[in-house]
Order: C-alpha cells, then sequence, then structure tokens
C-alpha cells in the first residue's frame, strides 16, 4: 500500500551539534504554526528530517505553507512503500507517469540511498534496477545522469521511500532560535525586507512604527499595519508599536536649524526604540537603511545616528542596490503594499536641503535647545500598540 508524506529537510540546523535538539523544537513549532489552520497536526522527526503524512488533496496547499518557514530548505512529497524491490519499482513507475503527466521529459536518472545497511540490495544495484525497469516502460525515456529532466529519488530506510520534487524553501534558521529585535517598521520598501532578512537567521521581530498624524493619514498607518501582516505569514505574531513624532517635529521646527531636521528626527527615532527594545527584552534594533540611498544615510549620518544608541542596530541592507531590495521586497509580497502612495512621518516638514555630513558635535548643541528627555517621555508614554496575527488575513497571506 502506497502512501503519502512530505519530507522536510533543514539545511542549518542538522549542522548544530549538541544544540540541534533546540533548533529542531522551535522548527516542529513553527511547522505546527503554519498547519495548524488546516487542522494538520501530526507529523514526527527522524534522521534530521521531519516528515508529515498528507492527504492527496492538500499536499500543493501545505507546500505553500511551508515555503514560508524559517528553516525549510528543501521539501519532497514521497510516495512511502515496503523494502520489497518490486513493490520500489511499482512506486517509481507511479511517480515517473505522474511526473509526465505535468510537463515534457525526455532524460531521467535513478538516485538510491540505502540507510539500512541489512537491505540486501545496495544503492548502484538499487538505481540500476530501477532505472533499468524505467527504460524499459517508457519508449521515449532516455538515461542521463549528468542533466537529467527529471531525478527519481530512492531511499530504504526502515521503509521505502521514493519521490522526485525537491522544492526549495527558504532556508535560514527556525524562527526564535537567535533572541529578539525591534525593527523600525516605515511605510516603505526597505524596511519590511530588512526585518524579513533578520528574521530569517532565527531572530523574533517586534516591531515599532513613527507617524505624525494628523499630518500622516489613518491610511498611512493601515499600510504599516498590512505589511507587518505580510511580514507574520514569515514571522509569526508581531507585537507592533506605534508613536506620534508630531510633538517632537514641531519643536524642531521651532527651535533648530531646518537642514538638520531629518538627522534630529532620526536620533530621537533610535532612542525610543531603543527604551522600547530595553523594556521588550531585544538585543538588538533593525533598520532598512542602505548606505547613500537618501540623505539619512550617508556614513556621516548614519554614525551621528548611532552615536545616541547602545544596543546595536543591525543593518542588514546597507551595502545592497535599490534594486535587489526591490526584488526580494516582491517576492516576500510586501512591494505592492510598500508603493502605496500614502506619507510617512519622515516628509512631514522635509527640509529642502537636508544636513548630508551632519557632524555629532553640532548635533548636540541642536539637541541643547530642546528638552530631549522630557520629548522622549511623552512621545514613548502616547505610544500605543496592536498584535498583528498571520491569522487575521488568511488568504492575503498565503496567496501563490
Amino acid at each position: 500500500m502506497v502512501r503519502k508524506e512530505i519530507i522536510i529537510r533543514s539545511g542549518e540546523t542538522v549542522l548544530k551539534g549538541k544544540n540541534r535538539k533546540f533548533f529542531e523544537d522551535k522548527l516542529l513549532s513553527d511547522l505546527h504554526r503554519v498547519l495548524k489552520p488546516m487542522g494538520i497536526l501530526k507529523m514526527f522527526k527522524k534522521h534530521n528530517r521531519v516528515y508529515i503524512p498528507v492527504n492527496h488533496d492538500n499536499h500543493q496547499k501545505m507546500i505553500e505553507r511551508l515555503k514560508h518557514v524559517f528553516g525549510v530548505d528543501l521539501i519532497s512529497i514521497a510516495s512511502v512503500v515496503e523494502k520489497d524491490i518490486e513493490v520500489i519499482k511499482s512506486a517509481a513507475l507511479q511517480e515517473m507517469k505522474e511526473v509526465k503527466a505535468l510537463k515534457k521529459i525526455k532524460t531521467f536518472k535513478v538516485e538510491s540511498k540505502r540507510t539500512d545497511k541489512n537491505y540486501p540490495i545496495g544503492s548502484l544495484e538499487l538505481s540500476r534496477l530501477v532505472g533499468g525497469f524505467l527504460l524499459h516502460s517508457f519508449d521515449d525515456l532516455e538515461v542521463d545522469v549528468h542533466h537529467p529532466d527529471v531525478t527519481i529519488y530512492v531511499e530504504v530506510k526502515e521503509e521505502a521511500y521514493i519521490f522526485t520534487d525537491r522544492e526549495k524553501g527558504i532556508g535560514g534558521l527556525p524562527k526564535g532560535s537567535n533572541g529578539q529585535a525591534m525593527l523600525l517598521l516605515s511605510g516603505g520598501i526597505d524596511s519590511p525586507v530588512a526585518g524579513w532578512m533578520v528574521a530569517k537567521r532565527g531572530v523574533l521581530l517586534k516591531a515599532v512604527h513613527f507617524h505624525s498624524y494628523p499630518y500622516t493619514s489613518e491610511r498611512a498607518y493601515d499600510k504599516v499595519v498590512e505589511l507587518a501582516e505580510r511580514m507574520s505569514a514569515y514571522c509569526g505574531s508581531i507585537q507592533l508599536f506605534s508613536v506620534n513624532l508630531l510633538p517632537f517635529q514641531q519643536a524642531i521646527a521651532d527651535t533648530c536649524p531646518e537642514s538638520e531636521g531629518t538627522i534630529l528626527v532620526r536620533r530621537m527615532m533610535t532612542r525610543i526604540a531603543e527604551k522600547l527594545a530595553d523594556e521588550n527584552k531585544c538585543d538588538a534594533l533593525i533598520t532598512g537603511e542602505s548606505l547613500g540611498q537618501v540623505a539619512s544615510q550617508t556614513i556621516q549620518s548614519i554614525r551621528v545616528t548611532t552615536e545616541v544608541a547602545t544596543l546595536p542596530i543591525l543593518r542588514p541592507l546597507i551595502a545592497m542596490d535599490k534594486q535587489d531590495i526591490i526584488e526580494v521586497a516582491k517576492m516576500i509580497k510586501t512591494y505592492k503594499t510598500s508603493i502605496l502612495p500614502y506619507e510617512d512621518c519622515c516628509t512631514v516638514f522635509l527640509p529642502q536641503k537636508p544636513v548630508t555630513k551632519p557632524r555629532v558635535d553640532k548635533i548636540k548643541k541642536s539637541e541643547e535647545m530642546l528638552d530631549i528627555e522630557k520629548l522622549t517621555e511623552e512621545l514613548y508614554n502616547s505610544m500605543e500598540m496592536q498584535w498583528i496575527k498571520s491569522e487575521s488575513k488568511e488568504d492575503l497571506l498565503w496567496e501563490t
């Protein structure tokens, strides 16, 4: 009797040595998160892999969800049969028929792996027997061991697993295996990509968004919520904080040189984000800065912004070209939301000629004209928070 199972391989997790169980448990937890809404609860771990029983009518939807899980490197749907060579041949024949029904192929090869060393047929002989059987079963197929159109994989363990497709997951490390960080989430293209890239390294995300209501609209905030929802398909639930920067921006406009407005706002954002991070057990900040992209992202501006922080600031996009960032945004489905034409706080009181090479001493002198400590507390105490959960818009997040 043939049954189907999805096989999950995790690239980096298997390299973790004595810590492997910790990473594997994190991966299993996230697999449960994405499959539980489908009513799929049963899965098991063996041979450094995860096996998930499937029904014939739901496996493609399962795969689409599994592709959103950090730590998943390869995904296969295998036919699981007894270790009798004739049964294995029959299962391989059925796999080939299914592949031929979906695409035109002319060449194939068989790769075999025998984990059960008591099995009397070695790996090379197993490939020869199954390959020869398939060659005689199809008049229109030839063997090509170097560049085949399709590969039939045969693995003999406690049972025999036969499969063809090995779809790529997104890799990385399982969610929650590498601490927490606070993402400065704007409504633009860059910051969601930066958060996603750091989350791919196993970091849990919390996020803070800065706005200037009523100069920025509720639609601008809704846009940020949608970006967080799309990220949550990968990252799980995200705690989203929102801070109104308008009182600080008005104080700058009344007191400080116009050209320094942007960098002063960036420093205030960093102060508040770090305060939030400390109180929410985050060990780093994340920003979407890309070197030289705008005035506040010159190397001098980055230095002045960083000067107010004690936590490390992770900048995964720092040396990326804009087009490369856009390609990632399209892949994780945040791009179309990011380019919606709603303003963010950085466009409010935007100086005509922002300083591009600020100096720490000059910026500090301007800050002396402001009551930074009082303003920081006022902004922080007016902060709002909501939880963003992937389950809230399931169809939106898991679309193919």
